[in-house]
């Protein structure tokens, strides 16, 4: 089959995309939030709430994306990594809709996003020579340091936005605890740039950059188009000022502008997002959109 369908399920969104192999002509997309993780935190486990908005959503992705025609890649990360009952709910999944998951770890799920990062930057005709990319997930928060041809270095830390937002009461404790549970994350870029230089460009993926990205281009959750926020500058004062205009929204903008359910998980996001910048003294950071999806179809694309 020429076509492939290239699926990323992390610990809050469902990710499709659909590609003509050859041409790498997209042929569809669709997100779903889905909250892979919700109470993964407390209980240690995927609930049966979040595998059920999971069968659903991809029984509604088999709806708007025709599957008949594109062989499947389906891929998993940090909530299914961490969950006592994953390989479980996997079976309950594929039993439920067909697709059959694979569990990557953090060297695959670097090696991914790379890939769909570097076609990105060539696609807007940028060429950094190296460079930071940090995908702010659900469950965790990647870090991967570019320096020329194969030569990178990538850590998964457990700092991600679904689980930060349910282990701390309030955004007040989170902004203070922030510091504290991103000291890994700290130590590791002081220990790679020691040993291979600083970095050029500071590249953001994920959820909360492309959101954060959407509101100060104008875009509400409708009308969202990653096609307009590939290449989006973003600097501290761009989540300052865009997060206390999410915070001060009535439930119903917050709704409009972000999706339902999501304001605390953003909120949450723009606090490691903005200790990130503080981390490695970087003044504004490059927002892509694309990720895991994207680096999966064009890995199978040159097979």
């Amino acid at each position: 089959m020429k076509n492939i369908i290239a699926i990323d399920l992390g610990s809050n969104s469902l990710r499709l995309l659909k590609m003509n192999m050859e041409t790498k002509e997209s042929l569809g997309t669709f997100h779903k939030t889905v909250k892979t993780a919700d109470g993964l935190a407390q209980t240690g486990k995927i609930n049966e709430d979040a595998l059920s908005r999971v069968v659903a959503a991809l029984n509604e992705a088999k709806e708007e994306l025709d599957f008949s025609d594109a062989r499947v890649k389906a891929v998993t990360t940090e909530a299914i990594r961490q969950a006592k009952n994953g390989l479980e709910i996997l079976k309950s999944i594929a039993d439920q809709t067909g697709i059959r998951f694979e569990v990557i770890d953090g060297v695959a799920e670097a090696k991914y996003a790379l890939k769909a990062a570097q076609n990105r930057l060539e696609h807007l005709g940028k060429e950094p020579k190296h460079f930071m990319l940090v995908d702010i997930g659900g469950g965790s928060t990647e870090m991967l340091f570019y320096y020329g041809e194969e030569k990178y270095f990538s850590k998964s830390f457990q700092v991600g936005i679904v689980t930060v937002t349910q282990k701390f009461k309030n955004l007040d404790e989170i902004a203070k605890a922030i510091p504290i549970v991103m000291e890994p994350m700290r130590a590791y870029y002081d220990e790679v740039v020691e040993a291979y230089g600083e970095v050029e460009l500071f590249i953001a993926t994920a959820g909360t950059p492309t959101t954060i990205a959407a509101m100060k281009k104008g875009m509400s959750y409708a009308t969202y188009e990653p096609e307009n926020i590939h290449g989006t500058i973003l600097t501290r004062k761009d989540l300052a000022d865009n997060l206390k205009a999410l915070i001060e929204m009535s439930k119903e903008d917050k709704v409009k502008a972000v999706g339902i359910g999501r304001d605390d998980l953003i909120a949450s996001g723009v606090l490691i997002y903005d200790e990130i910048y503080n981390i490695s003294g970087f003044k504004e950071s490059m927002v892509i959109d694309d990720g895991i999806r994207e680096g999966v179809a064009f890995d199978e694309s040159s097979k």
